[in-house]
């Protein structure tokens, strides 16, 4: 069973995604920002994180720009799940290292495929 990392300050976001999920088969470990989320890949190293972008004090492409400096979290995709859908946004998380990128609302179906192209 794959396990992801779901970061995001708002719990109902969170719990959402998770819930997506958990019903799509992955192992759900949750942080609610960015140094817990990457505390939590120090210690769990998940097979994928997919993380709020705007969040207070370590956003989710601060998150992704720390994880793909150290040689033991640079390979762990990283799918960015946001509110920005200007593609200006998208082309901007691409070159900071976002695997896939996907605008709320999401459904489950489009967090899915994004998640499972990305760990191809």
């Amino acid at each position: 069973m794959k396990t992801v990392l779901v970061v995001d300050d708002l719990q109902s976001e969170l719990d959402l995604i998770a819930n997506y999920l958990l019903q799509a088969g992955y192992e759900i470990i949750t942080a609610t920002n960015g140094e817990e989320a990457i505390a939590k890949v120090a210690q769990t190293k998940p097979d994928a994180i997919v993380t709020d972008l705007m969040m207070p004090k370590m956003g989710g492409l601060d998150i992704c720009r720390k994880l793909k400096k150290n040689p033991e979290t640079s390979a762990i995709p990283i799918i960015a799940c946001t509110v920005k859908n200007r593609y200006v946004d998208f082309l901007w998380a691409k070159k900071q290292g976002v695997s896939a990128y996907v605008t709320k609302p999401c459904t489950q179906e489009d967090l899915v495929i994004a998640l499972q192209e990305a760990m191809e």
